[in-house]
């Protein structure tokens, strides 16, 4: 039998990691097509009951059929004085910090609609089987390789030195909200794709008529 450890207030709680839903805000969702991180925080989600470092974490939208867009599990939230990441009843969630998930499998293109998750809130507890069902439809991510990555923007200046440095400052300024990227598969630049706002974009007009 499991060991059973009692969290502040209450009764005792299994060893065994809980499982959670734990739904993405829209405009977070969006940012996170744009940007690739390791983690997700997500301020003002959690107390004292919420997750604790280590339990599994379905990442959701909230829809009207709940889309699955990440697996993952609750990382201590870093910076909380007295945080001990050790210690498994240490209520990181009741100290106010945000709630860190550190990403396991992604779906945010392809997001797994879970038509029977019942969500409550920002953050539901599920079953274990739950997590196991929905999670293990969230595919492993597929064999690395090469691509070629660009963004092209005619740029006016004096010299070859100049128009790097205006290059990059409009990269820094206008970002993936403005700038188009250009991918295809290493030695195969006539596969090339556009992607705007983390979505693949059509570049050719006529084929909008």
């Amino acid at each position: 039998m499991p060991r059973l450890r009692c969290r502040p207030g209450g009764a005792g709680v299994s060893d065994r990691r809980s499982a959670w839903a734990v739904v993405i805000p829209a405009e977070r969702f969006e940012a996170e097509r744009l940007v690739q991180h390791d983690v997700l925080e997500l301020a003002g989600l959690t107390d004292r009951a919420g997750p604790r470092s280590g339990d599994d974490v379905l990442v959701v939208r909230d829809e009207q059929t709940p889309l699955v867009v990440a697996v993952g599990r609750v990382s201590p939230a870093g910076g909380v004085p007295g945080h001990d990441p050790d210690d498994p009843d240490d209520p990181v969630a009741g100290n106010g910090g945000p709630l860190v998930v550190s990403y396991l499998r992604r779906a945010l293109d392809r997001p797994v609609p879970a038509a029977d998750l019942a969500l409550r809130g920002p953050v539901t507890p599920i079953p274990g089987e739950t997590f196991r069902r929905w999670s293990g439809r969230v595919a492993a991510p597929g064999t690395r390789r090469s691509w070629l990555v660009s963004v092209d923007l005619p740029i006016e200046a004096s010299s070859a030195a100049e128009a790097a440095r205006v290059f990059w400052s409009y990269v820094l300024e206008l970002g993936p909200r403005e700038l188009p990227a250009f991918v295809s598969p290493a030695r195969n630049e006539l596969a090339m794709q556009a992607f705007v706002l983390g979505a693949e974009a059509n570049q050719d007009p006529e084929e909008d008529d």
